[in-house]
């Protein structure tokens, strides 16, 4: 009898050990629903251990290794060109991803003009910290473009597109913005992580009231509808209508509630492949030199959303 391919047996493998993981959890719901809430919050902040080995085994393309310094810690930050002297982009990575994801997107940038920078989130990468929080993401994202100054571009993928745009609450200016399948509510992305691993609702609020109270935050004033209103500057949003991680309407929502913003709607690249689309990379650079990429997104009371 012929052996089951390694990729057969990795997906056995891995719907088994979720299968477990939401038994775990349905069973911890209903008889221990603060235990379970605090295990849930902890799996919720740890990053996947192949951000790690993704980060180590990616190229660096020349990159100048910068250790930002935040707070008693660093974070690992990766520079081509000279942000000192150039107007810059700065990258911001989303959930278990890692800064050197910018990488495709190097030859078109650095040909117009511009240095990059990214960098590994804390816990992310090539950095230190194994737990970490939108909070962090923010604090860090907020450090490494006060140590280069600031950008003329910002781009952010998933998460880190939220992160963009709460760091710009803070402060945090750009002449331009892209965002890459952005994230648009924290209180949604706890509700689907609730999903996947099998946390019954009242124990997934009880997460997400147990991380507002530690971090003195509120996760439904995170929410873009509530944050972009007040940006002015033009903004691309590029998301795929077929988008498994994070649904085309956290994209439109950002296009739809975002004063200078359009949205470009992709089909069949998914949440990771969009980022590489030589496609969206074109998009993102003619939006870049100031010229009209997507469409503007509008909104009244009795038009939910339209294009116009």
């Amino acid at each position: 009898m012929p052996r089951p391919s390694p990729t057969i047996s990795t997906t056995v493998r891995t719907n088994l050990k979720l299968g477990g993981l939401r038994l775990g959890f349905r069973l911890a719901s209903a008889v221990a629903p603060a235990a379970a809430a605090a295990r849930a919050g902890r799996l919720f902040g740890t990053p996947m251990r192949s951000s790690r080995t993704r980060a180590i085994q990616a190229p660096r393309y020349g990159a100048r290794e910068v250790r930002v310094a935040v707070g008693d810690h660093h974070v690992q930050a990766y520079a081509w060109g000279d942000p000192g002297r150039q107007p810059y982009l700065l990258f911001s990575h989303g959930w278990s991803s890692h800064g050197t994801r910018i990488a495709t997107w190097l030859p078109r940038l650095r040909e117009s003009g511009l240095a990059v920078v990214a960098f590994d989130q804390y816990a992310h990468g090539l950095s230190p910290g194994a737990f970490a929080t939108i909070p962090s993401f923010v604090e860090h994202l907020l450090a490494v473009a006060a140590h280069f100054g600031q950008p003329r571009v910002l781009v952010g993928h998933s998460l880190g597109g939220a992160t963009a745009i709460l760091a710009m609450q803070r402060g945090l200016r750009a002449d331009r913005v892209v965002l890459v399948a952005p994230a648009a509510d924290p209180v949604d992305a706890g509700l689907r992580f609730a999903g996947l691993i099998g946390l019954a609702h009242h124990a997934c609020l009880r997460m997400m009231r147990g991380f507002e109270r530690r971090y003195g935050i509120e996760f439904a004033r995170m929410q873009a509808h509530r944050v972009v209103p007040a940006l002015a500057c033009p903004a691309l949003v590029v998301h795929d209508l077929r988008d498994r991680e994070v649904p085309w309407c956290e994209g439109e929502r950002y296009a739809r509630h975002w004063p200078g913003a359009r949205l470009l709607s992709t089909e069949g690249l998914g949440h990771h492949r969009i980022m590489d689309h030589a496609g969206v990379i074109d998009a993102a650079c003619a939006f870049i030199q100031g010229r009209a990429v997507g469409e503007r997104v509008v909104s009244s009371p009795n038009l939910p959303f339209g294009l116009a």
